[in-house]
């Protein structure tokens, strides 16, 4: 009779669990992490009675965790890439609508312009024309600085948002740890199901800021790992990651490892989530796209201005240079040792590329490398001011004593579009003519003619001064009255940095003469050419014109940004597959558990009956036995 009602309790306490356990996964049938638990009965040991062996009735011998720890690394993985292409998503759009959009973009700013230029090439002495152009300039300079201006803007934003994504890494990472220690004290041949959630849904969660890696430990904890094989969590222990300024740039944030060996930049290292999404934006397309409008903006001054400089205003003067631009930036490394200067200056736009690089000194000679692609460039010249070293259109000059190690950042590109300006004010000073003029003599007796003079070096100092060509003869001439020259029938004839060219049969005695180009303010000729600058090839050895520049740029970040959001459109599927493996396995389903809680009801209330027999046969045998 004991064991009978011993066999009942039994039964009666499991199914109690059971239905505790029923009622413990409905109540989380909506929390993030959740894995359903299930309850695992084995039959208590009973004992022998004559030839018979009865059992002891049932136990619950342990909750299971329904868990796949293969679905559930698959569902970080997918979640570390789409949190990657989300952060590369939203800001790659805004760069692309800041970029084409007609009203913030560049194009139609300098078509705008450009149309301006042959509006007053037209009517060269009309000085309303010539103020609508210097206001054309303007709005022109404007949209050039608006653009740097906003996409600094975002670089500070996304320095920013790397600041919070590294606080939310070490905030989880704490809490994991904190995880770590409450499984670890619960022992190993503990089943903390509710903790283990909690520490997968944690690891989830760091899992959308940055790619990580994990291994179980013999005591229940989980080390994370990430970047290249950095701990971030090893047991009950935390490795912080942190901000830091940037070795060149104090306000452009870098992420740094807080190890025992002390901080090691990680920014290359780094990869998925939020977080490398930020760090892959700023330079795969942030920086690039800076650099690419540095370099169209730096194009486009340098050959304005010495087009410019070729030509001459209404009062005469040569025209000097018309837009103003900043050379590129110097930045020396926070960890020099030395006392080195170095500046820079673009040199050859056509081999201008935009780039960063750092000029590096070993000790005895410079070295540089360029930012994006990590290739060398050799150097030309020694650096000094009259031989400076000569690299992608730029010419380096170094002075001081630097010290070995040291490093220096020539953003050759990078915020210069920023710095434009205009520098003439005087409508009047606008060099719309040709600075010289050709004419032939009163008494020309062959049928030679001579081209208009265009000038080809505006910087020769006899630019100016009068030249008389007189013929000797049909085959020879002069040049003011010196030396003797052998004539070719349409060959240029370049004198004092201008260019001409003669024509047909010259006598004897005929001349022609290269002088200032003097009130001609009926003059077009310098405008026209200014005014073909547009379609003009200038960079990449002059096969690129400034208008293909631009858009050069506006087609690599829209076609960079329509390849994000595909990938994020293809990544969105796979998380939402994965999520649904791990919740096909692990979610709770309430018809299941509804099932669960009618089942253990009911055997609890069979188990309940059986009690009640006993007591019956109990009082049987009592009422029996007292007669």
């Amino acid at each position: 009779m004991p064991d009978l009602l011993n066999t009942s309790l039994t039964g009666m306490l499991a199914f109690q669990r059971a239905l505790q356990l029923t009622g413990h996964n409905i109540a989380n049938a909506n929390t993030p992490g959740y894995s359903r638990q299930v309850a695992e009965f084995v039959s208590r040991v009973g004992g022998g009675s004559g030839q018979t062996y009865v059992g002891g009735g049932t136990e619950l011998r342990t909750i299971k965790r329904m868990y796949d720890a293969l679905l559930v690394e698959q569902l970080r993985v997918s979640n570390t890439g789409l949190a990657r292409f989300g952060a590369l998503n939203s800001l790659a759009g805004r760069v692309d609508t800041l970029l084409a959009d007609p009203d913030t973009g560049l194009n139609t700013s300098l078509q705008s312009f450009f149309n301006n230029l042959q509006d007053v090439s037209n009517d060269p002495a009309e000085i309303p024309t010539r103020q609508a152009l210097l206001g054309e300039a303007d709005g022109l300079i404007s949209r050039f600085n608006a653009l740097d201006r906003n996409l600094a803007s975002l670089e500070s934003e996304v320095s920013d948002r790397i600041t919070l994504a590294v606080d939310d890494i070490n905030r989880i990472a704490e809490q994991i740890s904190d995880v770590n220690d409450r499984i670890a004290q619960a022992g190993p041949d503990a089943r903390p199901n509710d903790l283990l959630d909690h520490r997968d849904q944690l690891v989830l969660e760091l899992s959308g800021l940055i790619s990580v890696s994990t291994i179980g430990q013999d005591d229940g904890t989980l080390n994370v790992f990430i970047g290249s094989g950095q701990s971030l969590v090893m047991g009950g222990s935390v490795q912080r990651l942190g901000v830091a300024p940037g070795e060149f740039d104090p306000t452009r944030a870098t992420v740094v490892y807080e190890g025992s060996a002390g901080r090691t930049p990680l920014d290359t290292s780094l990869s998925g989530g939020t977080l490398g999404g930020l760090l892959e934006f700023r330079s795969r397309i942030l920086d690039s796209s800076r650099q690419s409008l540095g370099q169209t903006a730096f194009a486009f001054v340098e050959q304005f201005n010495a087009q410019h400089s070729s030509g001459m205003d209404l009062r005469g003067n040569l025209g000097g240079d018309f837009f103003g631009i900043d050379p590129p930036t110097v930045l020396y490394s926070s960890a020099n040792a030395g006392s080195g200067t170095v500046t820079a200056a673009v040199s050859d736009v056509g081999a201008f590329t935009g780039a960063d690089y750092v000029l590096e000194f070993d000790g005895g000679a410079y070295s540089l490398t360029r930012v994006d692609t990590g290739q060398s460039i050799a150097l030309s010249g020694s650096g000094t001011a009259a031989d400076p070293f000569v690299a992608d259109g730029i010419s380096i000059e170094v002075g001081g004593a630097p010290a070995a190690g040291d490093r220096v950042l020539i953003r050759s590109g990078h915020g210069a579009a920023s710095s434009m300006t205009r520098l003439i004010s005087d409508p009047r000073s606008i060099a719309l003519a040709a600075p010289t003029r050709a004419q032939a003599g009163i008494a020309i007796v062959g049928d030679a003619v001579i081209s208009p003079a265009v000038a080809v070096d505006a910087t020769d100092p006899a630019l100016l001064n009068p030249v008389v060509i007189e013929f000797t003869g049909p085959a020879t001439y002069t040049i003011n009255g010196a030396g003797s020259f052998a004539y070719v029938d349409g060959e240029p004839i370049v004198i004092n940095g201008s260019s001409v060219t003669i024509s047909g049969s010259p006598a004897a005695g005929d001349s022609f003469t290269i002088g200032p180009n003097v009130g001609a303010s009926g003059d077009n000729s310098n405008g026209l050419l200014l005014a073909d600058l547009q379609s003009a090839g200038v960079l990449d050895g002059g096969t690129i014109s400034i208008n293909a520049s631009y858009g050069q740029l506006v087609a690599s970040v829209g076609g960079t940004a329509h390849q994000i959001q595909a990938g994020f459109d293809a990544q969105q599927v796979v998380f939402g597959n994965a999520e649904g493996a791990v919740l096909a396995k692990s979610g709770v389903n309430l018809d299941e558990e509804a099932a669960n809680l009618v089942r253990y009801q009911q055997a609890y209330q069979a188990v309940a009956q059986v009690v009640t027999v006993t007591k019956t046969l109990f009082d049987s045998l009592l009422a029996a036995t007292s007669r």
